[in-house]
């Protein structure tokens, strides 16, 4: 096996780090307190190509592989986990349009969504349909060349700044799961407006947002692949996104840890800088252990989707695991850096904050597992 990188890959992390040095490094703390959405950073990262690196040439894509991506969530993860999870959100409609739309479809949104003049959300979520994708209370009803869509989305990601939203709605109900269909909205459709904007723990300079549906119509031509497959391309969809928040969480993780390196050689405690205790030595093997072998499974479930190979098992498991070593990581961080871990002035506790949510969206831990178990035990 060959564990090193391309000369490709390298370009793309040494652009991306230079990137986030730049651009995104100087301003995350400030975005995080004020929670303001990075929007002039995403389109620069659109503008830049990052977002057009795994998608083909053909739209504006840079004919790049998955793990260029994960490389690019991965470092602006170090710096700032929202940006990074701003960005994952955003490939993931881009993609199922490159999978799934139709030619007309990729021609009016595919480049727009490449180069981020529109920002791309994924409107899965309900009140009802939590980790129970499954459940969509959502409708699309066929009238004539429109449908009409009725129904409330809620924690949907990028909700309220997005300009292209993906929707999971269901046409027919007697069909369960065989019913739901997946359907492209812009921001300024009459009858779709949005709701309560969360106020939450981390990860505070993303948008969070419940979406409303009241009689909105939409072109019948808006349909994301075949009527009844919204089911089967969610779950498409979200085996990729979970690739993009294990890069994240890793990214959050390898942030952590240089940071508490750095505060560690440069605090003295009982006539010697604390990174020559022993005690906080043992810590710093053990993340570093959990960090290695998180890396390895975001890499490994980036190369089989690149390849074509079955990755959703693999994905659950970078997913599950990388989010445990983000919040592991940043918490053992806090602690080295004793009181001044719990005060904003350093970045371990904001770091902290934004790891938590990598164990909660795109499937929590438990879905995680149940994925993971129905996959070994089939």
């Amino acid at each position: 096996m060959n564990f090193d990188f391309t000369n490709e890959q390298k370009m793309v992390r040494e652009a991306i780090r230079k990137f986030v040095e730049n651009e995104i490094a100087p301003i995350a703390a400030d975005i995080d307190a004020r929670h303001e959405f990075p929007m002039e950073n995403i389109k620069k990262l659109g503008q830049y190509g990052f977002f057009a690196i795994p998608f083909s040439t053909e739209y504006g894509g840079a004919g790049g592989d998955e793990i260029s991506k994960a490389i690019v969530l991965e470092e602006i993860g170090k710096k700032c986990g929202a940006t990074s999870g701003i960005s994952s959100v955003h490939y993931l409609p881009t993609m199922l349009v490159d999978k799934y739309g139709t030619k007309d479809q990729k021609e009016k949104y595919l480049n727009k969504l490449i180069t981020a003049e529109y920002i791309g959300a994924f409107a899965l979520t309900e009140p009802s349909a939590g980790s129970d994708a499954s459940n969509v209370q959502t409708t699309a009803v066929l009238d004539g060349d429109e449908y009409v869509l009725n129904g409330t989305k809620c924690f949907i990601s990028n909700g309220g700044v997005a300009d292209f939203y993906i929707v999971l709605a269901m046409t027919d109900k007697s069909k369960g799961i065989k019913g739901i269909s997946a359907f492209i909205i812009e921001k300024d459709t009459p009858g779709f407006s949005i709701g309560k904007i969360e106020d939450k723990l981390g990860i505070c300079a993303s948008a969070t947002a419940e979406l409303i549906f009241e009689n909105c119509k939409i072109p019948k031509e808006n349909l994301l692949g075949k009527e009844g497959r919204g089911f089967i391309l969610s779950m498409v969809g979200l085996d990729s996104g979970r690739i993009g928040m294990a890069s994240q969480a890793l990214g959050l993780a390898e942030g952590a840890m240089e940071e508490t390196v750095k505060y560690l050689k440069e605090r003295e405690q009982f006539g010697k800088p604390l990174i020559k205790m022993q005690g906080l030595q043992w810590y710093l093997a053990e993340m570093e252990t959990k960090i290695e072998a998180a890396r390895g499974l975001v890499y490994k479930a980036a190369y089989l989707k690149q390849t074509g190979k079955p990755y959703t098992k693999e994905a659950a498991i970078a997913k599950l695991f990388a989010s445990e070593v983000a919040m592991f990581v940043t918490h053992k961080a806090v602690q080295m850096h004793g009181g001044y871990g719990f005060m904003k002035e350093y970045p371990v506790e904001r770091m902290m904050r934004d790891a938590k949510i990598t164990e909660i969206y795109e499937g929590t831990s438990e879905i995680m597992k149940i994925v993971i178990a129905n996959q070994i035990t089939r």
